[in-house]
């Protein structure tokens, strides 16, 4: 047991081994990166700037934007990293914050997306009562209980895994520091030990699931006896977004880490965790974006704000 203990860092898995492909992937995750930067940063600018998305719904958006960077900033950077200094080292205490902050962030976006369905809920079912129960003092309290469920989620699954001793040598088959992964390197009773701590997170992850899948048939039911097509549809595009969201989140999360053993292989298991590490955080305000009137007039408004300071100012500098 003593040399499970003489573990001081993990090498990561590679995306490529020539130096060529190295910086295609360098190329691409940065690609990714900043399109989730820009993306979510646009968000969160115009949220917060415009007064007229000073609304319950775009406060939780905001927060899911500021999730989304942390979830991204968590993985990507390093990854980037590595492959361009040719490494694939990280130590031991990196990948324990790395996979804190990753699980944090993942955990608290899942709470949120909950917190956004019942918004939704009492929004379209219980419209009269919507002012009363999500009030700006609600709004905050759900949102940090979002929050604070990811940091509880993070702090007990990074303490549990870190505890457990490593006989298996300190290669981890990801690009990150992944809890499957991990426990692959662990001896077998801590692995059972750990098991049950992802049995337990999954039950409350099933738990949010089936909240988010009642209150949208509620919903849908709600939209489909309302009489104009008009007010259909402004309905249709208050819920899609966020639904869609929730889609992409669940399936590849549940895919990652449900998927039958047979189907595991390295390749496939980096691919899906691309999927639902990276790709969300970029995608999700394109999502968000495209069937929302209020936040594309609010997206041009600081665009055009934007290029307009910008030209007054070298106008300015060259005169």
């Amino acid at each position: 047991m003593s040399n499970c203990s003489s573990v001081n860092g993990f090498l990561l898995l590679a995306f490529a081994d020539t130096r060529e492909l190295q910086l295609l992937h360098f190329s691409l995750f940065l690609g990714i990166y900043l399109a989730a930067l820009l993306g979510n940063g646009l968000i969160i600018t115009a949220v917060a700037c415009d007064h007229h998305l000073h609304t319950p719904m775009y406060f939780f958006l905001l927060n899911l934007s500021l999730l989304d960077l942390g979830s991204i900033s968590t993985t990507v950077p390093k990854s980037m990293a590595n492959s361009l200094w040719n490494t694939r080292a990280i130590s031991y205490s990196g990948c324990a914050a790395q996979l804190f902050l990753f699980f944090f962030s993942v955990g608290a976006e899942y709470s949120l997306l909950t917190v956004m369905a019942y918004d939704r809920y009492i929004a379209i079912c219980r419209p009269l009562h919507y002012s009363t129960l999500m009030d700006s003092r609600a709004c905050v309290k759900m949102a940090a209980g979002a929050w604070a469920s990811g940091f509880l989620y993070a702090a007990l699954h990074t303490a549990n895994t870190f505890s457990i001793p490593l006989c298996q040598g300190n290669v981890v088959d990801q690009f990150f520091c992944e809890i499957p992964q991990i426990l692959k390197l662990s001896c077998s009773d801590s692995y059972l030990r750990e098991s049950g701590v992802l049995v337990v997170s999954m039950c409350l992850v099933f738990g949010c699931f089936v909240f988010i899948v009642v209150s949208y048939v509620q919903i849908f039911t709600a939209v489909l006896r309302i009489p104009s097509e008009q007010g259909r549809h402004k309905a249709f595009s208050m819920c899609l977004p966020h639904l869609a969201v929730v889609s992409l989140f669940i399936s590849t999360v549940i895919f990652a880490y449900l998927k039958p053993p047979s189907l595991s292989s390295p390749s496939l298991d980096l691919v899906v965790a691309v999927l639902y590490s990276v790709m969300p955080p970029a995608v999700n305000p394109l999502i968000y974006s495209m069937r929302n009137k209020e936040l594309k007039e609010a997206l041009r408004k600081l665009i055009s704000w934007t290029f307009f300071s910008s030209g007054n100012i070298a106008i300015s500098l060259h005169k």
